[in-house]
């Protein structure tokens, strides 16, 4: 008989790696983004859910990396790393990054789901880190689930249905 694979879930403003046979997924994708870098050849993947794009308005004692995307990017590759990933094999996809409040301001500021798509990005191109698919953008929100076996990132949008990518 053969077993389910665990399920390891990632909250708002954390990472987490995870091997085969078992998936990784986040909940809550507003204009958050989760992000999944993984190494198919070695079936290892690790996701980040990024709230901000910036640490540097952080006013915290308790840093947490895992919440801006210039932090988030960095600390999710050394944790791949250490762990065997080859930074030769490592792929990217996104989801998220919606704009969640409808406004009418051309403030900067209330663009955070695009932003925190664009910071991403630039985190993984200093990388060299290819992002090879993405859902992200519109105004609905995300659940999503990697599972480094397959590569397959599947993506559940609310009143959209579910898409793989």
């Amino acid at each position: 008989m053969k077993s389910s694979p665990s399920i390891i879930q990632v909250g708002i403003a954390e990472m987490n790696i995870v091997r085969s046979p078992s998936v990784i997924r986040t909940s809550g994708l507003g204009s958050c983004v989760g992000v999944i870098i993984y190494d198919l050849p070695q079936q290892l993947a690790g996701m980040v859910h990024v709230m901000l794009p910036d640490s540097s308005l952080a006013r915290t004692k308790a840093f947490n990396p895992a919440k801006f995307a210039d932090t988030a990017i960095p600390a999710l590759f050394q944790l791949l790393i250490q762990n065997g990933a080859r930074s030769k094999n490592l792929k990217a996809k996104l989801a998220g990054g919606s704009q969640m409040f409808k406004t009418t301001l051309k403030s900067d500021l209330m663009r955070i789901g695009p932003r925190n798509v664009e910071a991403v990005e630039d985190e993984l191109a200093k990388l060299n880190i290819p992002v090879v698919a993405k859902d992200v953008g519109g105004s609905s929100g995300r659940t999503i689930e990697f599972d480094p076996q397959t590569g397959i990132l599947t993506v559940r949008t609310v009143n959209k249905g579910i898409r793989e990518i």
